[in-house]
């Protein structure tokens, strides 16, 4: 993407900024005074998913929204380090570098994933995940899948192909319908406009072919900060028993289930997430007699 040419009609355009912060050049957007949440996108997306959920956390908290290395406007500075563990490091690099300190995270879907990555080094006191993706790939998806990206993103000549072919509106719609959500015209044009830009392709699929779960997998039962997980239960991308497991896992982990919504959950119902996660930050506001 090319904030020059496509910036026109992005959602919350008008707070962007870019930070150039080795190894990338961060496309973010920040807003609001208060307390810090960081929200983090799953793959595939960028800042958009959050145009709804952005300005209403804004009215309350300051809140920042980032582009992962290669997609949205997030320009990649260093291909390698686009798997799940070297992103957070160098997320947790940004916040050091500008001075956030995250009070709370949010993270949708794989972002979930990164956000629950973070806790270590960011220390928020708690972390909100939607839908997340926390489940490894099971059967012949399990090889097939990673080894199917990794093809694509050695091979400079397959984004280009695959952002022609995947782009049709009908294709779009199609992929969108199968998560399990409607999100409307507006909601369909924008991931559109991802899935035709060959550079957002390729810093996808960089992610998905160095997406290495099992680490953190592995550790869920040591994450002692408070998690809300906020699943749809029409999800068809990443089916709710993942997040009903990891729940119960997490020591302080607790699951919201949201009827008749799906794998974006957060773009078709902004507000009720707005009020699970003012929620759940007062349930993270220190007693008078903590206090005292």
């Amino acid at each position: 993407m090319d904030w020059a040419k496509d910036q026109d009609g992005w959602p919350n355009a008008q707070h962007s900024r870019f930070i150039a912060l080795k190894p990338h050049k961060w496309h973010v957007q920040e807003a609001g005074q208060g307390d810090t949440i960081l929200l983090i996108h799953g793959a595939g997306g960028a800042t958009q998913s959050w145009r709804g959920l952005f300005p209403l956390l804004a009215a309350r908290h300051h809140v920042v929204a980032v582009d992962l290395p290669g997609q949205g406007f997030t320009r990649m500075g260093a291909r390698m380090r686009c798997g799940l563990k070297p992103v957070s490091e160098d997320i947790a690099r940004l916040c050091d570098d500008q001075g956030w300190a995250p009070k709370l995270i949010i993270g949708h879907s794989a972002g979930g994933a990164i956000a629950l990555q973070l806790t270590d080094a960011l220390k928020p006191d708690g972390v909100v995940l939607l839908n997340a993706a926390l489940d490894t790939f099971q059967g012949v998806a399990g090889w097939l899948f990673p080894l199917f990206a990794k093809l694509m993103a050695l091979n400079p000549a397959i984004p280009p192909l695959l952002a022609a072919f995947a782009g049709g509106p009908s294709r779009v719609a199609d992929l969108l319908t199968s998560t399990g959500s409607r999100i409307g015209p507006d909601g369909i044009a924008l991931y559109r406009r991802l899935m035709t830009d060959s550079g957002h392709i390729d810093g996808t699929l960089a992610m998905m072919s160095q997406w290495q779960i099992e680490p953190l997998l592995r550790c869920l039962e040591t994450i002692t900060t408070p998690v809300r997980l906020i699943v749809g239960d029409d999800d068809g991308t990443v089916p709710p028993d993942v997040s009903q497991r990891a729940a119960s896992r997490l020591p302080q982990g607790h699951l919201v289930r949201v009827p008749q919504t799906g794998h974006l959950l957060h773009e078709e119902m902004p507000d009720r997430v707005a009020a699970e996660v003012e929620t759940f930050l007062q349930s993270l506001a220190p007693t008078a007699h903590q206090t005292a």
